[in-house]
């Protein structure tokens, strides 16, 4: 049985960083994913005045109740989504003015929803660029706090952003959503709030978060499910064996659902306590499955859908258009490449089974969809990315690691089914 040790959450590792920099005193983070992504939020923690100290496999930060111990700084988010959504909510807690830009890929994506809602409370927020969009600056003494709405139907990051910083507000905060999408994202956020003292409640769509500031603590941060998404994939696809430890059933990650998703195509799987284990049995069903909650993992099984008996219909996933790329659009324009045929809707795609030819897959600089037809290459040796080294996002050594478990797999791994 093949064992892969996948590094550490994104989600988890980037809403840690944000909850040790609101505590007072210093929190430590055992396992840290170390990515572009992950080193863009402690970059910007650091241009915000916070003492960040990053060894191989533990971060700490030295916390600052009161926001950002700079009163002006300048944050270069990078490619990353979650430093670009969360670190203007943490700053708008301070007393300062700070401005946040972006890669040209980050700043096509939209924050409008963090944006309207941070003004909603009483700081200042103006665009200096195209509404809607990065770049921005924030200008604040502070969040009073009081009930504010938000729509967090394109993203989950959003509202959690919104969640983070209550506690830091003077009065509380009441949230009213009228949309959400990866609800399984917020539940990890809660479960983290607490984690570091905070006093949440929700009630269907409304969420009331007290003033209680955080508290400093250590935090050992899982695996990334995500990144698991693949190395399940790989077994299902060629019949082989893969065991990730660290996740299981207690794991607040949402998208340690997926292998259920395998199961239901003909997969063996075993979720326990502390192990996620996925064996292929030389059959993939087909599958109409909504991924809303899930929706990182479409492209995992867009890219081995073709392998299937029948179709594969992926539904409720709208959100994977405003991504690093629209990834709806890129599935289904990589798989035709791939001869493919595929359907595709506002939120949907339908995959047909095919034997995939020869093509060069477009990463379109998003991790994911390198990664996902990484898999599909096992199965069609002459793909090939074009931009493989996107991947240093969340796994710079993902190439690496899926050539070693092909390795101890063996020769046949490509067989796969039939």
């Amino acid at each position: 049985m093949a064992v892969v040790r996948v590094p550490g959450s994104k989600s988890t590792t980037a809403r840690s960083l944000f909850l040790s920099a609101c505590a007072d005193g210093r929190s430590t983070l055992r396992y840290p994913l170390v990515s572009d992504d992950t080193e863009a939020f402690a970059e910007g923690l650091g241009a915000l005045g916070f003492g960040v100290h990053r060894s191989a496999d533990e971060w700490s930060v030295d916390g600052n109740a009161s926001g950002p111990p700079a009163g002006e700084a300048d944050v270069y988010c990078r490619d990353s989504g979650t430093t670009a959504r969360f670190l203007p909510a943490l700053t708008a807690a301070g007393r300062g003015t700070y401005r946040f830009d972006a890669s040209a890929q980050m700043r096509r994506r939209p924050i409008g929803p963090v944006v309207e809602a941070l003004r909603a409370l009483g700081a200042r927020v103006r665009y200096l660029g195209a509404e809607g969009h990065l770049p921005i600056e924030v200008a604040s003494d502070g969040l009073e706090g009081g009930t504010v709405g938000m729509d967090a139907g394109l993203s989950s990051q959003f509202l959690t952003a919104l969640l983070m910083v209550g506690p830091l507000t003077r009065r509380g905060l009441r949230i009213e959503i009228t949309d959400l999408v990866s609800e399984p994202y917020v539940e990890m956020t809660l479960a983290l709030m607490r984690e570091f003292g905070a006093v949440v409640r929700r009630d269907g769509m409304r969420f009331d978060v007290e003033p209680t500031g955080y508290r400093a603590r250590e935090h050992a941060v899982e695996p990334d499910a995500s990144t698991s998404s693949y190395f399940f994939a790989a077994a299902a696809l060629t019949g082989q064996r893969v065991t990730v430890p660290g996740l299981g059933t207690e794991s607040p990650q949402g998208d340690v659902q997926f292998a259920e998703v395998l199961r239901a195509m003909g997969a063996d799987v075993a979720i326990g306590r502390d192990a996620v284990t996925v064996a292929g049995t030389g059959r993939l069903r087909g599958i109409d499955v909504n991924m809303r909650d899930i929706s990182d993992t479409m492209p995992t099984l867009a890219a081995i859908a073709p392998f299937a008996d029948g179709p594969v219909r992926i539904t409720d996933v709208h959100n994977t258009r405003v991504k690093e790329c629209d990834r709806l659009d890129a599935c289904a324009e990589n798989l035709r490449r791939l001869g493919v045929p595929v359907a595709e809707g506002r939120d949907w795609i339908e995959i047909a089974p095919a034997a995939p030819r020869p093509a060069v897959i477009a990463c379109r600089d998003d991790h994911r969809i390198a990664m996902s037809f990484s898999v599909t290459a096992i199965r069609v040796p002459e793909l090939e990315l074009d931009n493989p080294g996107c991947v240093r996002k969340t796994f710079p050594e993902f190439h690496d690691a899926l050539a070693d478990l092909r390795a101890r797999w063996g020769a046949d791994v490509g067989d796969g089914n039939r």
